[in-house]
């Protein structure tokens, strides 16, 4: 399967063996928006407003596009800042256009409770509990 990981930028040193248990696995990965340029949303912040909210807009277009090109997302939800399972807004919106482009969805802890959980709940994730070996 052609597999796009979609996370948290505080994720992003869980990535590496993850992607190559995958790849061991037969699939492709490609990995989140800015996993090269990490700092990119911060550069946009520190030009102002206006330059953050295109960054934001470019990367929503980009995730949809790429999602678009897929089998599957996986989503890594480790805790943070002492919410487990975290999912951050733009995660959420990647898992939503996942859904709505009839995309398998795999989350790699269970679904975090909180005011998105039925909504996140209705996109049938497959919760694998960090068993990459349910990826299928």
């Amino acid at each position: 399967m052609k597999i796009l990981i979609i996370c948290s930028k505080a994720f992003y040193d869980k990535i590496a063996p993850i992607k190559q248990k995958l790849e061991e696995m037969g699939h492709s990965i490609e990995l989140p928006n800015s996993y090269y340029e990490p700092d990119a949303e911060k550069k946009a912040w520190d030009l102002g407003n206006k330059a953050h909210s295109e960054f934001k807009q470019k990367m929503l277009k980009m995730s949809a596009e790429r999602i678009a090109t897929m089998d599957a997302v996986l989503t890594l939800n480790f805790d943070k800042n002492g919410k487990q399972n975290y999912i951050g807004g733009a995660t959420f919106l990647e898992l939503y256009e996942a859904f709505m482009k009839g995309k398998k969805i795999f989350m790699y802890n269970p679904i975090p409770e909180g005011m998105l959980y039925d909504e996140i709940s209705g996109f049938s994730p497959v919760i694998i509990n960090g068993n990459l070996d349910l990826v299928k």
